[in-house]
């Protein structure tokens, strides 16, 4: 008998579907865990289980390797004989494959990747150094290391993978060099914390994203990326040629939804700056500037874009507390937007474009139920129109920050 099957067992309440295999070998008080999913791996996953445990002596480290296995063909039975925990899970996907290991995870730090011997398990000792040092995040880096020739298709290499790190550091203001790259390691801690929803590939782009949501101190060490032994095709290319461009197209949208930020919080200042200073000066009339002249027409455009920029400025604020993992960034919006000082303010500002708005009204019934086109109070009416949607909206945003709050603390 080569391992102890223990079925719909574990260290904790899990799925019915899932169960977990023991080796004879097995290893107590891990510090380092190998968690790689496997999808009909029996190629490769042999030596690769063999690789780790090179790895990990080489390294000094005493760790245990948990290959979380959704295939039909025999992965199971040769990584149990090379020394590897296995969990048998169904095919939910690759994010949704380490979501169900993460009860079985005994180590402190976590090492992810792929059994398919293009990650050089054999040279684990940058990523042992790096989360001794107090890493809490460890991406490896093929373009700082090394790409055996044929191992990367050119179309991730020189366009899919620097495109979308390219995207993602501007949108997050980060410094990755491979946000792609399947080997990197996380603290046990900060993968419970970080709580992942993903199902398939788009896992990768969100652990990203959310380690630097979280702060996380964060490390990159160059790798060793070789090309696919003899004979096996990778995932991408055993779904067909569209896999590539819908594993990017889902990438992306994780990307946009947790930076949806970066579209609205500054842009919405520049709209709201613009929308300002092309209506309000306008308050008391038309403005002459040159062969130019500010009329109605220019007010509505600078009430439009006012508007606008304070909605993005107040949904911006809300997407930031979405992903608030230190309560720090929640804490400050609550400051500057007290419930009774905003709501306070919020009326005034009201009140104030009401007045405005009820002079137009005056002058309208004054002049039989017509507004005369040169009136200056055509131009007060429409500031007031402007003030009292901006307050409003001021006081509808302060309502939904604070149940926003109170619900991602539920969370």
């Amino acid at each position: 008998m080569t391992a102890l099957i223990a079925q719909k067992g574990g260290p904790a309440p899990h799925d019915p579907e899932i169960s977990l295999a023991i080796p004879e070998r097995d290893v107590d008080a891990p510090e380092f865990s190998i968690v790689i999913p496997a999808l009909n791996e029996e190629l490769t996953i042999a030596e690769f289980v063999a690789w780790c445990h090179e790895g990990m002596t080489k390294a000094g480290v005493q760790g245990e390797i948990l290959i979380v296995d959704s295939g039909q063909d025999r992965t199971m039975e040769l990584a149990l004989a090379g020394g590897a925990r296995v969990l048998k899970t169904p095919k939910r996907g690759l994010g949704r494959a380490y979501q169900d290991a993460l009860p079985f995870i005994r180590g402190k730090y976590v090492l992810m990747g792929d059994c398919d011997c293009t990650y050089d398990f054999r040279e684990l000792a940058p990523f042992v150094e790096k989360f001794r040092g107090g890493a809490e995040f460890v991406m490896g880096s093929r373009f700082r290391g090394y790409i055996e020739p044929g191992s990367m298709p050119p179309l991730h290499r020189y366009l899919g993978t620097p495109v979308t790190t390219f995207i993602l550091n501007v949108i997050f203001s980060s410094h990755f060099s491979d946000i792609h790259c399947g080997m990197r390691g996380i603290g046990k801690d900060a993968l419970a914390r970080m709580d992942l929803r993903s199902q398939s590939w788009e896992y990768a782009s969100e652990m990203v994203l959310k380690s630097v949501h979280m702060r996380l101190r964060t490390e990159e060490v160059p790798i060793r990326f070789l090309k696919d032994r003899e004979g096996r095709l990778s995932h991408h290319k055993r779904s067909g040629w569209f896999s590539p461009w819908h594993a990017a197209w889902i990438n992306l949208r994780a990307m946009f939804v947790y930076g949806a930020d970066f579209f609205l919080f500054k842009p919405g200042i520049v709209l709201l700056f613009v929308g300002a200073l092309l209506s309000l000066p306008l308050s008391f009339g038309p403005i002459t500037l040159g062969p130019v002249t500010l009329s109605l027409h220019w007010m509505l455009l600078g009430m439009s874009l006012a508007l606008l920029g304070l909605q993005c400025i107040y949904m911006g604020i809300l997407s930031k507390v979405f992903f608030d993992y230190t309560g720090e960034t929640t804490a400050k919006w609550f400051r500057r937007f007290s419930y009774t000082r905003t709501v306070l303010a919020s009326g005034g500002v009201f009140a104030l474009g009401f007045i405005c708005a009820a002079l137009l009204v005056r002058s309208y019934f004054r002049l039989g139920l017509r507004l005369a086109e040169d009136d200056p109070m055509n131009y007060l009416g429409f500031t007031g129109l402007m003030l009292m949607i901006a307050g409003f909206i001021s006081f509808t945003f302060t309502l939904i920050l604070h149940a926003t709050a109170v619900a991602v603390r539920k969370r």
